[in-house]
């Protein structure tokens, strides 16, 4: 732990890093940037300063990976390798803005370094910002040839234009349609077209004309539409078919291959993929099935991932899985092995497990083989919501391109593509459900701690569909002191499960009124969703019941809508339908006034033993999925309305031309 102005130096060995910038508070978006600053403190020129419109040092040293959201909230990552920091550079100063609102709104910060294997090696907690919209966590510099972190925790109000422009960055944001300043920010221009002089020519040009910080507009592609069709029966041809697919092997091979020639043909989906392997914004190309020596026998990983930028390749070896094909220990340490020995960067997993938090892997392997290689995994379930996030929310501009993706989306939907999304509760279920329906179930049974960590990864996978419909982070929300200890976590899930005999999952929903809370009760076999908003704080409780029940026109009359009023154990509670027909029954001989509203819906659950998608799972993502268009969605925020100006005498002779004397 770094306080203010303390620095540490970092381990020898470790060659590159990943700064993370977290917060709670996910109201306000944190856009990180990165600075590279020569002796005096200053940038050598506007390409050494990397942030949103410029994701990538000229040299690929300092790469921007994203953000995304986490159980604490959300984070931001920037990738250094410290080996290709150019000499010229003494520091990397590492920074973050807000587009609206201050960091005082964001509340506490957290600043880590990790390295390649995920190892904490230096925080800084900060708190204290109030007014500033930018700000700088840190700095990686070096001293006699020794990298080191310091932590800075210092504002700017002025934003990201007074950031850059104090560390010498040319800002120019007069004209709204200007190019970025480098051919990173052009969305690989220069990678598509392989004519890199030329872009680095042309970037140069547009450098004399600065930096432009305004975000470019997102900007989205319809695909293409089949209109001549005589009838509904007639179906235009799949890109990729899954006729004659056969066993698993073959399965996989098709996905596999589905998969790398899509990212080939969409540059967005590869470069959104990519980049959460920790890959740079550059040219990919992907390969199936190449062959390396171990020893005296044949290492074939199912793909080779590449992404050239500049005089730099990254390299990935990735593993895939489809249908219930489970990941092997021995089988990722061998390919671990392979990527240290060929001085590649990471080994990517791709199967259908949704680990129950970011960062977690379905297989643990020894730790010591991550020193040099990272190691990640990717569920088809986040690859497919990366395809419909780009489709649905902008960043595909191309008419072709939206149909290659939407065709890929078609080829994972089917069945016999074997990458699907969260569809199974584990060998445990119909055991553990039994075991709770005849109240035999005990919290230390290791079949309810498996299940109930399948019950987090289904809660997470709620997250990444309503992520990718809505086109906003969903959160699964965690108790804090779970977040980090996934035992402990699951413990705690499978004791209420044998208490109570019930799942609960919350999720926190962007500008919504209140979370959305799944309750899976599985004594009853049904389903309960509910969320809670805070009344207004004025008003009579009719006018409070009527703010609410103005917003809810088209929501079930079987709602249940609970009143809960400010005193102690005083609440009330009636079906929608009943409080629209005579409003009085919620408020009348209730004492004091309404603080806050619940609306709960229940939903009847699967009916089948089996915890596949289609019984259990799909009862529960329907449930929530026709809670929040019905009842969720059009709730709003009470918002207080603004003072209002007195009319007196003595203010509209003050407003007047003639101000009166005293």
């Amino acid at each position: 732990m770094l306080s203010k102005g303390q620095n540490l130096s970092l381990p020898e060995d470790v060659e590159r890093i990943d700064v993370v910038i977290g917060w709670t508070e996910t109201e306000v978006a944190i856009d990180p940037s990165a600075l590279l600053l020569d002796a005096n403190g200053k940038v050598s020129g506007d390409r050494d300063f990397i942030f949103y419109n410029q994701p990538e040092s000229p040299d690929g040293s300092v790469r921007f990976l994203g953000a995304s959201a986490t159980e604490d909230g959300a984070q931001t990552r920037i990738a250094i390798d410290l080996t290709a920091v150019p000499d010229s550079v003494h520091a990397v100063a590492l920074a973050g803005s807000v587009g609206s609102g201050t960091f005082g709104e964001v509340g506490k910060i957290a600043f880590r370094i990790v390295d390649g294997a995920g190892q904490l090696l230096a925080e800084y907690i900060t708190a204290d910002a109030t007014t500033e919209s930018a700000f700088q966590f840190g700095e990686v510099y070096r001293r006699a040839g020794v990298w080191k972190v310091r932590a800075i925790g210092q504002g700017w109000d002025s934003g990201l234009v007074g950031l850059a422009t104090d560390f010498g960055v040319v800002v120019d944001d007069d004209e709204a349609e200007t190019e970025p300043v480098d051919a990173a920010v052009a969305a690989g221009e220069a990678e598509e077209t392989r004519e890199e002089s030329s872009a680095s020519s042309a970037s140069r040009e547009r450098a004399n004309s600065g930096v432009r910080t305004a975000k470019k507009p997102v900007k989205k592609a319809k695909p293409i539409e089949f209109k001549l069709a005589e009838s509904e029966a007639w179906q235009p041809a799949r890109l990729f078919s899954v006729v004659g697919v056969g066993a698993g092997d073959e399965q996989e091979r098709r996905a596999t291959s589905a998969l790398i020639s899509t990212m080939q043909a969409v540059r967005p989906f590869a470069r959104a993929l990519c980049s959460r392997m920790g890959a740079p914004v550059g040219l990919f190309e992907g390969y199936i099935e190449v062959q390396y020596d171990r020893g005296d026998s044949k290492v074939i990983p199912d793909a080779v991932l590449k992404v050239i930028r500049g005089s730099r390749v990254w390299t990935a070896l990735l593993e895939v899985k489809t249908g219930t094909g489970k990941l092997k220990r021995d089988q990722l340490e061998s390919y671990l092995d392979v990527a240290r020995k060929k001085k590649y960067d990471v080994v990517v997993s791709l199967s259908n497990d949704v680990p129950a938090s970011a960062g977690e892997l379905p297989v643990e392997v020894d730790r010591r083989k991550l020193a040099k290689v990272a190691l990640r995994h990717l569920s088809w379930a986040e690859v497919a919501h990366e395809a419909r996030m780009l489709l649905s929310h902008g960043g595909i501009e191309d008419e072709l391109q939206a149909w290659i993706l939407n065709e890929f989306l078609r080829y994972l939907d089917h069945p016999r593509s074997g990458a699907t999304e969260f569809t199974d509760m584990g060998r445990h279920w119909v055991a553990v459900r039994d075991g709770v329906t005849a109240g035999t179930l005990r919290a230390s049974d290791q079949k309810a701690v498996s299940v109930a960590d399948r019950w987090v990864s289904l809660s997470r996978h709620l997250a990444l569909r309503f992520t990718a419909e809505l086109g906003v982070t969903v959160k699964h929300v965690l108790p804090r002191r779970f977040r980090s200890e996934p035992a402990a976590r699951n413990a705690a899930v499978a004791e209420r499960l044998a208490a109570d005999g019930v799942f609960e999952a919350v999720l926190q929903i962007p500008d919504t009124a209140g979370d959305l809370v799944v309750v899976a009760d599985i004594r009853t076999n049904k389903i309960r969703c509910r969320t809670t908003v805070t009344a207004p704080a004025e008003g009579t409780n009719a006018r409070r019941l009527s703010w609410l029940l103005k917003q809810l026109p088209d929501a079930p009359g079987q709602v249940q809508l609970e009143a809960a009023f400010s005193t102690d154990g005083n609440e009330t509670c009636e079906h929608l339908q009943v409080v629209r027909d005579n409003p009085k029954v919620l408020t009348e001989g209730r004492s004091g006034d309404i603080v806050s509203f619940t609306l709960e819906q229940v939903f009847p659950m699967g009916n089948r033993r089996s915890g596949t998608a289609a019984s259990f799972i799909s009862s529960i993502t329907s449930a929530a999925d026709a809670f929040y268009g019905s009842v969720v969605q059009p709730l709003r925020v009470w918002v207080a309305p603004a003072p209002k100006q007195a009319t007196s005498t003595h203010v509209e002779a003050v407003t007047s031309d003639n101000p009166p004397t005293e």
